[in-house]
């Protein structure tokens, strides 16, 4: 059965997800892009993982490096992924930033922040699915995240009367 990429994502949009930009001290200066697939993947040792797409230009020019720097966004910072999506010249053109230790790009106003060292990557279709080892880690501020759901960015339902 042939599944239509359209089809795939119309349906797959009904799927909530976080908002995070992978950052990473590249040969021509700092590097970044937009994932919606951020997660963790085990505490003992502690992995994260992502995946970016092969043919994206800021993962070309980030992937032979072996640290990358996650910020997980506020839902205040939804222009911020609109930035992401310029050419990677221009990525960091009026953002505020500052290098961790390792120069990786932590970006102002993000909830989260870790640094991560490559585990793995593995191809997976038109994807790299990165696996990565945490390294350090810190919550920036206490406010809502990013969610990106059918086609647009959205704060979470607050869930009052939780159990």
């Amino acid at each position: 059965m042939s599944i239509e990429a359209a089809h795939f994502r119309r349906v797959l949009g009904h799927v909530p997800t976080g908002v995070a930009v992978v950052t990473a001290a590249a040969p021509a200066g700092p590097a970044g892009f937009v994932v919606g697939t951020f997660t963790s993947v085990s505490l003992r040792p502690p992995l994260v993982s992502f995946c970016a797409d092969v043919g994206s230009r800021a993962w070309t020019a980030m992937r032979d490096g072996t640290r990358f720097g996650v910020n997980v966004l506020a839902a205040d910072q939804s222009g911020l992924c609109g930035r992401f999506a310029r050419p990677p010249a221009e990525r960091f053109d009026g953002v505020g930033w500052s290098p961790c230790a390792h120069g990786l790009p932590r970006l102002d106003g993000a909830l989260a922040w870790l640094c991560c060292a490559r585990f793995s990557v593995h191809r997976a279709g038109d994807h790299d699915l990165v696996l990565a080892t945490v390294e350090e880690l810190e919550v920036l501020r206490d406010a809502d995240p990013l969610v990106f759901h059918r086609g647009s960015y959205s704060r979470p339902a607050t869930l009052s009367g939780a159990s």
